[in-house]
This record gives C-alpha cells, sequence and structure tokens, in this order.
C-alpha cells in the first residue's frame, strides 16, 4: 500500500513538473519565453552555445515547441536580432534633447550607439552576424531599417525610416563615415583592443571618454 502512494507521489510530481515546464507554451507566451532563453543563453554562452534545443531548455519547453514560431535557429536568431535592433534604436535616441543641434544630435546617438554595444555585446554581435540570420523576415527587416533611419536622419539625409528612396552620394558618404566611426569604435572596444591605448592616455578612464573626445572633435 505504502509503495503505491509513493509511486502515485512520484507520478504526480513528475505530472506537475511537466505542467510548470509547458506553462509557458499553454499560456501563450512560447515566443516571449523563447526569447528570453536564448537571450540569456547568448550573452552568457556566446553564439556558439545557443541552439534551438538548449533555448528550449533554458525556456522549459519541449524541443519541440518553438518550431511552431520560429522553424529553426536562423528563425530563432532573426527574431532576436529584431528585438536587438528596437531596443538599438530607442538607445540611439535616448540622451537625445529636443533643443539640440545638429551635431550634438549626432554626438548622442554616437555615445548610444557604443553604449548599447557595451551593455548587450552578445545581442550586438549577433544583429551584424548577416550570415546568421534571415532579413527577409518582416520583424528584423523593419526593425533593422528603423534604427538604420536614426543614424540616417541625424546625418542630415532626412530619409523615412522605412524608405528605400535614393540617396545622394554626398549623403551616402556621409552616413558611411559615421557609422563607420561608431560601429569600428564598439567593435575595438568589444575586442578590448582600446584598453593599451587608454592606459597610456592622460586624461582617458576608459572607452566612452576616449569617444566622447572623438565625437567633440569630429
Amino acid at each position: 500500500m505504502k509503495s503505491s502512494r509513493r509511486t502515485a507521489g512520484r507520478a504526480a510530481v513528475r505530472a506537475g513538473r511537466r505542467r510548470t515546464a509547458a506553462a509557458p507554451y499553454h499560456h501563450g507566451a512560447l515566443r516571449e519565453a523563447m526569447l528570453g532563453a536564448a537571450e540569456r543563453i547568448l550573452e552568457r554562452d556566446g553564439i556558439a552555445g545557443l541552439t534551438l534545443r538548449a533555448a528550449a531548455r533554458e525556456a522549459g519547453v519541449s524541443h519541440a515547441a518553438p518550431k511552431n514560431h520560429f522553424g529553426d535557429i536562423r528563425g530563432l536568431l532573426s527574431e532576436l536580432a529584431a528585438v536587438g535592433f528596437a531596443r538599438f534604436g530607442a538607445a540611439l535616441v535616448a540622451d537625445i534633447r529636443e533643443d539640440a543641434a545638429p551635431e550634438a544630435r549626432l554626438a548622442a546617438i554616437g555615445r548610444g550607439y557604443v553604449a548599447f554595444a557595451r551593455q548587450n555585446p552578445g545581442l550586438f554581435l549577433l544583429m551584424f552576424r548577416s550570415e546568421r540570420l534571415d532579413f527577409t523576415r518582416p520583424s528584423l527587416r523593419a526593425a533593422g531599417e528603423a534604427a538604420f533611419g536614426v543614424l540616417a536622419r541625424a546625418v542630415g539625409a532626412q530619409q523615412p525610416a522605412h524608405s528605400n528612396a535614393p540617396l545622394t552620394l554626398a549623403q551616402a558618404a556621409d552616413i558611411t563615415a559615421a557609422w563607420s566611426l561608431v560601429h569600428g569604435f564598439a567593435m575595438l572596444m568589444l575586442d578590448g583592443r582600446l584598453k593599451p591605448l587608454i592606459a597610456r592616455t592622460r586624461g582617458a578612464t576608459d572607452e566612452m571618454t576616449l569617444l566622447g573626445a572623438i565625437l567633440r572633435t569630429r
């Protein structure tokens, strides 16, 4: 009798665990749970550790469940990158003052660009790994274009966020110059290449101090 009760108790515990693990799916939050799990893995283990199965395990769902939302790992990475670009766009404009001059607006965007990379290194690197992403997915394409539109308008291109209208050569050159500066700086920072330079520089306490000096002298 006691053995039967113990067996029944274990079965109830296992069933409870299964219900707990499956809760995100049943509550309609599977997509959000998977994206949150994927981001945690990305920042903790890097892109090499992020698989569909690993994200499902982190989220506490069946490894087959995410396929309806993402299809495969490329789909999951693309949707996570879309989330990243949406946050990135918000970070670019977070410190812009309404009455700021164009030069000050561009400097604020540059600081936001590098600060986002510093705070979200794994996500930032994923967002620019084109070979791992599917830019035909509407969410990723829209979020990426919106973020690009912030930078484009800041350098005077005057292009709407989702516009494919042609640029002049001068506009394209200005956008490329501004983008190359902050993106190159962010990559050097993430690779640790700026630390020796900062250590030799009087008045430069960290990468953001150095960036501020660059943006003031542009």
